[in-house]
């Protein structure tokens, strides 16, 4: 009888447990062998790269110049991504490239929609979606949320005039699956947008 009760007990408690299981939606984690996407001929990448900088010659007046880590663009609404490493606790962005940045983001808002994310990270593992970024939308510089330091505020480094300097400490940390949420979350906002 002991074994009947056990053997029932244990019946009745898995299958209690598969219908719970079957109500609670699977989180997916997406880590996958390979990116989406490859570079194919590094070699032909390279050379595009170096011809590139050939544009730009001494005696040229013009100087600088940037680009842009990731722009996505579905149905007419933008996600645009800047990758920044981290030196110190602090990631440095060109007042031009932010400049250009702010005035994007404010003309695409005008007519659509346009998240731009700038993304602060260390040496990063981007396969594993656990690893950490930090990232600040251009929404909360545009608001102030982000100190425009233009000088490191923890030494006594003079201010430099070609410069924003931003502290980790003010950015948001997720994980890299959580960015990837992020983006795909704007991707679907993006699919109700009617062209």
């Amino acid at each position: 009888m002991a074994n009947e009760t056990s053997d029932l007990i244990d019946t009745l408690y898995e299958k209690d447990n598969s219908i719970q299981s079957e109500n609670i939606p699977q989180r997916i984690i997406r880590k996958s062998p390979k990116a989406k996407y490859q570079i194919f001929d590094e070699s032909e990448f390279t050379r595009g790269r170096e011809v590139l900088g050939d544009l730009i010659v001494h005696g040229m007046i013009a100087s600088g110049g940037t680009d842009i880590d990731w722009l996505i663009e579905h149905k007419g609404g933008f996600v645009i991504l800047e990758f920044k490493g981290f030196h110190n606790d602090k990631i440095n962005i060109a007042k031009g490239q932010m400049i250009a940045y702010e005035k994007l983001h404010e003309k695409l808002n005008q007519t659509t929609k346009c998240y731009l994310y700038v993304v602060g990270c260390d040496d990063i593992d981007f396969s594993n979606p656990d690893s950490t970024v930090w990232i600040f939308e251009m929404g909360q510089w545009n608001a102030g949320i982000i100190p425009k330091n233009t000088s490191d505020i923890y030494s006594k480094e003079a201010s430099t005039k070609n410069k924003f300097i931003v502290y980790r400490e003010y950015m948001d940390e997720i994980s890299v699956e959580k960015l990837r949420d992020l983006v795909d979350s704007h991707w679907k906002e993006f699919e109700k947008i009617t062209l």
